[in-house]
């Protein structure tokens, strides 16, 4: 368990939550320390979610816009295929920077500057003239999403130690939230403003600008100073080495194989519908459908996952989702295009489940912190090669037939380092982290 913390971000009990009534005559006012940290608390969650719904339209809302995108800017398959690796690229090499940031600089200035860049990102992306550019400029926002990935486990952690199933499932669902509106309202609002492929893009900054703002007012006010960087809270033990932990490398595993497939998903699915003969609207709603499954199942899967002593039933269900939505792809695409699109939606929910995992298998902060750097830095990193790969063997077979071959098969191991990774242990007890 952490240890004790400020008043102005400790977790409250409900009494302590509950509205302030109006005092009696005579009656001493209500702490101002109680309501001090009443405010942060609610201004972390506001931030939590608005920061979820950023995380992920930088890289849903060019799935639908894809083709033309690669047509304005002379992309070959092969760059496309990179283009969807540049996500998991970020992630991985930034992701391990963010402890380091988050303890110099506090995990709340950290998310603060991450989706400053997500804004800038998303508008030079938008003005860039070629490949180049394109590339850079989504790298910026893909590097504040990034940082933000790694901490919102550990902002959770920290200010709702004793509800992080309900909190990460809060995230979860927010985040889904805002990767499938991005899916699916991309190409209609491109429609709507009367521009091309570059306005459907630009126009994602706009919330994320908003990302900003509570993060801002954290950074600038008391809490956050309270909150600090630089010292681990009291009471929490030294950070265990965690590449001595078998449980953290079968995280990993696991983490960067469903991210290998919802990158994939992310950035193909649209075309492998556009190939069938799905329209490109239709084609972004399908990717929205797929998207939208995690908004409710974001929600149950974490608090589910929590009162359970072992996760693996749940990452085997998730996983049998995904075969039968390739194989649905791979046999009839436009046919059965509604079913597979919700199998696939199910089997991404994997997400949610890992992260929920992350806040489970340690139980001191300092551990949740280097848990999940190492997962997901290790995790994305194991999913760089995915999307690229897939992106080469569509442009030189002329087909999904391997693509998803390829993405049906790397559900098994997917499944089998799941299963490790949700036995009921914590990576301080395990014998490799305590010699």
């Amino acid at each position: 368990m952490m240890g004790p913390m400020p008043d102005e971000i400790r977790t409250l009990r409900p009494a302590e939550t509950a509205p302030t009534r109006p005092s009696p005559r005579g009656a001493a006012p209500a702490d101002p320390g109680t309501r001090r940290a009443v405010w942060t608390l609610r201004l972390v969650a506001v931030g939590i979610v608005l920061a979820a719904l950023n995380l992920r339209p930088a890289i849903t809302s060019l799935g639908p816009l894809l083709e033309e995108a690669r047509a304005g800017l002379h992309m070959s398959g092969t760059a496309a295929g990179l283009l969807t690796s540049v996500p998991a690229l970020c992630f991985a090499v930034l992701g391990s920077a963010a402890p380091r940031l988050s303890r110099r600089f506090g995990p709340a200035a950290v998310v603060c500057a991450g989706m400053a860049a997500v804004t800038a990102g998303l508008v030079a992306r938008s003005l860039a003239g070629g490949e180049a550019g394109f590339l850079a400029a989504s790298a910026l926002a893909l590097m504040g999403i990034a940082v933000s990935n790694v901490l919102m486990p550990v902002i959770v952690k920290r200010y709702f130690p004793d509800r992080v199933g309900s909190m990460t499932g809060l995230y979860s669902m927010a985040l889904a939230l805002g990767t499938s509106a991005a899916a699916a309202a991309t190409v209609p609002m491109t429609s709507a403003l009367g521009g091309g492929w570059r306005t459907g893009l630009a126009v994602w900054a706009l919330p994320a600008a908003l990302a900003v703002l509570p993060w801002l007012v954290l950074v600038r006010g008391r809490s956050a100073t309270a909150e600090g960087g630089a010292a681990a809270a009291p009471g929490d033990a030294p950070a265990p080495r965690i590449t001595r932990s078998p449980t953290a490398w079968a995280l990993g595993g696991f983490f960067g194989l469903q991210a290998t497939g919802a990158y994939i998903t992310m950035g193909w699915m649209p075309q492998i519908f556009r190939d069938a003969g799905v329209p490109a609207s239709t084609a972004g709603v399908l990717l929205a459908v797929t998207m939208a499954m995690g908004v409710p199942l974001a929600f149950v899967i974490p608090r589910v996952a929590g009162r359970l002593r072992h996760q693996g039933p749940i990452v085997v269900l998730l996983g049998l989702c995904g075969l039968a939505g390739y194989l649905g792809l791979l046999l009839a695409p436009a046919a059965g295009a509604w079913a597979w699109a919700l199998l696939l939606g199910v089997s991404n929910c994997a997400f949610p489940l890992a992260l929920t995992m992350i806040g489970m298998r340690s139980r001191t902060g300092a551990g949740v912190v280097r848990l999940s750097a190492f997962a997901q830095s290790a995790g994305y990193l194991i999913s760089v090669p995915g999307p690229l790969l897939v992106g080469m063997l569509y442009q030189h077979s002329g087909g999904w037939t391997l693509p998803l071959s390829l993405m049906a098969a790397l559900l098994v191991p997917q499944m089998a380092m799941g299963v490790l990774a949700g036995r009921d242990r914590t990576i301080e007890d395990e014998r490799g982290m305590r010699d």
